[in-house]
């Protein structure tokens, strides 16, 4: 059962909000304005009531973005996903339509999974050829301060595009299950954050171009080998120990003509992380009015 719909379409020359309903646990907060007065960007932040989602819960929403709309899709704290209750499992749906010329910005901040949590999302976006999308799809390893790394049993992210309503352009699923050979802890070693960002349209190319590059320089640092001859002759050491890098991401192109990218990342920090989105996404002050992630 749908429990929030938000309609954004232009009204006298700006993106305006023109349905919004929401029920519990989901709600809404559209602020009037963010940023300054000649942005034209309409934000909202979604929240459940009590701080987070609870065992059993289900949330499912829609989002239509009109033609020539910006919007931006935020929170304005870590999603908690709180313990299950047996094996309930906490569920959410969203679905996005985005118009001609328009844009969707979903930047939440990251979802953090309570020990033994069960917890599963899908989100569908439904693009044109000239649609303009950004996704941010994160999660932490738990709760440090109480001891909680990677202690939850279940998490499910799945994430499809597609093109023209029914063309599938991008199709992903992250799953994280404790299993009965190895437990996630052991799996992600001393990794405490996972993310995807995905970036997609024409008029967000140059930071596409831009995190391209970035990615590669910062990998390139990470990775490179440390002890090349003189003369280029590839010295063997045994005494050099290489350490894991504190934050991996890969970039890759998808789409017809790549028109779209996905970056992945693994992090030991989730403060190394807020800082390459910030760094990552700043060009996006222009068309959303704020800078994300500040």
């Amino acid at each position: 059962m749908e429990t929030g719909k938000v309609t954004v379409e232009k009204v006298d020359g700006k993106s305006t909000v023109t349905r919004c309903f929401s029920k519990y646990p989901l709600k809404f907060i559209i602020p009037t304005k963010v940023g300054p007065s000649k942005s034209d960007a309409v934000w909202i932040y979604t929240l459940t009531y009590g701080g987070g989602i609870v065992s059993g819960d289900s949330i499912s929403s829609e989002f239509n973005i009109g033609d020539g709309c910006t919007t931006v899709l935020t929170t304005q704290a870590s999603t908690k996903v709180y313990k299950s209750l047996g094996s309930k499992c906490s569920e959410q749906f969203l679905e996005a339509r985005i118009g001609r010329d328009s844009l969707l910005a979903v930047i939440p901040d990251p979802v953090t999974c309570f020990s033994t949590a069960r917890y599963s999302q899908k989100q569908v976006f439904r693009v044109l050829s000239d649609s303009n999308l950004v996704i941010v799809d994160w999660i932490t390893s738990g709760r440090h301060e109480s001891g909680e790394k990677w202690d939850f049993d279940l998490y499910k992210s799945t994430n499809n595009i597609f093109l023209d309503h029914d063309q599938p352009l991008f199709l992903d699923t992250v799953l994280l299950e404790q299993g009965n050979i190895a437990a996630i802890t052991e799996r992600m070693r001393d990794y405490q954050v996972i993310a995807m960002v995905i970036i997609l349209g024409p008029k967000l190319k140059h930071i596409q171009t831009q995190v391209q590059e970035h990615v590669k320089m910062i990998m390139s640092e990470q990775l490179q080998v440390p002890f090349v001859g003189l003369r280029g002759h590839i010295k063997s050491n045994s005494s050099i120990c290489f350490t894991k890098p504190p934050f991996i991401a890969s970039c890759s192109l998808f789409g017809p003509k790549g028109m779209g990218i996905v970056v992945r990342i693994a992090a030991m920090t989730t403060e190394s992380v807020y800082k390459f989105l910030r760094q990552q996404l700043a060009s996006m002050e222009l068309l959303i009015g704020v800078l994300p992630y500040r």
